[in-house]
């Protein structure tokens, strides 16, 4: 069993940054692939980005590319998204997910989620 809880959200101003944190229970955090999905008002929750259990299998999604930075640190069970140039559409409910593997795009790959923190960028 992994719990997980997100941080960091807020609102900003487009052209801004924000760093959201994840923090996991249990010992085991490292043995998952993480990722961060995200859902607009009115929208479906869609894929963010990912990295693997040891941070060396990294994807994002086209939009975020170049612009969000995702990492993790095992010692401290944590994973971030640092997230930079920020645009009004990236307005969301940002939502941390964990799976046993391998890294995915497909939300029902994650077997964990948190309880999602909101960011919203203003124009």
């Amino acid at each position: 069993q992994v719990q997980l809880v997100e941080s960091g959200g807020g609102l900003v101003q487009a052209g801004g940054s924000l760093r959201l944190s994840c923090a996991a229970s249990g010992r085991t955090f490292s043995r998952y692939d993480m990722g961060w999905f995200r859902q607009a008002p009115g929208k479906e929750r869609e894929f963010v980005a990912t990295i693997n259990w040891s941070g060396g299998s990294i994807d994002y999604a086209d939009s975020v590319k170049g612009r969000f930075t995702i990492s993790r640190d095992n010692a401290k069970n944590t994973q971030y998204l640092q997230m930079n140039s920020l645009k009004p559409e990236d307005t969301a409910v940002y939502y941390c997910a964990a799976t046993a593997g391998p890294t995915s795009q497909q939300q029902r790959r994650y077997v964990y989620w948190g309880q999602g923190t909101q960011v919203t960028v203003s124009s």
